[in-house]
């Protein structure tokens, strides 16, 4: 009898400790929110370049070939080895400046132009969305987003990888609307625990 009891003691636990365990969600992709206000400084770069801040004709995330990856991984590795890091300050005299650099720029400047190529090779500006983000030491920074069929993937000049965006260490803040490059949305599931929790 003792251990009849025993057992269905085990077995209420069990049930307990399952029934509190969360569900595995499904966090390959970013979940966004509302709109959101545009950073000043892609405001401003909006002003010149007005041709690349409007509605997206086609939203739906890229389906990748061995091809695409290969491209993506090569404009990620080229700009981030090309492009010498320096702040806005050091090169306008200003603190916040988006722009296409030529020889050096800070990580929005990194992350426009991988954008412009990419595009210019073709894949939809809707799947390109320039996002900001927060390092782990509070700081801001700018990232581009790769949306795909399979999830999100982040190309970043402080990373020679490309990774899946949970697979990074940032807490993920805004990013620009895949159906107009113009707008910002939020990003709800940015701080989630699985955030990071990879690494």
């Amino acid at each position: 009898m003792r251990i009849k009891g025993f057992l269905v003691a085990m077995m209420a636990m069990f049930a307990m400790s399952t029934a509190a365990t969360p569900a595995p969600t499904n966090n390959l992709s970013m979940v966004t929110g509302a709109a959101t206000s545009q950073p000043i400084g892609h405001y401003d770069f909006c002003q010149t370049h007005r041709e690349e801040c409007g509605a997206n004709r086609n939203a739906s995330a890229v389906e990748m070939s061995v091809a695409k990856w290969a491209l993506v991984r090569s404009v990620n590795a080229t700009v981030n080895n090309t492009i010498t890091p320096m702040t806005d300050k050091e090169i306008y005299g200003k603190d916040e400046v988006w722009a296409y650099p030529t020889t050096a720029g800070d990580c929005e400047d990194f992350a426009l132009l991988k954008r412009r190529i990419l595009i210019q090779r073709g894949i939809s500006p809707a799947d390109l969305l320039l996002t900001v983000v927060r390092k782990p030491d509070g700081e801001g920074h700018a990232v581009l987003t790769l949306r795909t069929s399979k999830g999100d993937f982040i190309l970043d000049n402080l990373a020679s990888n490309v990774k899946p965006w949970f697979d990074t260490s940032y807490s993920f803040i805004k990013r620009q609307s895949s159906y107009n490059a113009g707008r910002w949305v939020t990003i709800e599931n940015g701080r989630d625990v699985l955030v990071g929790a990879l690494r």
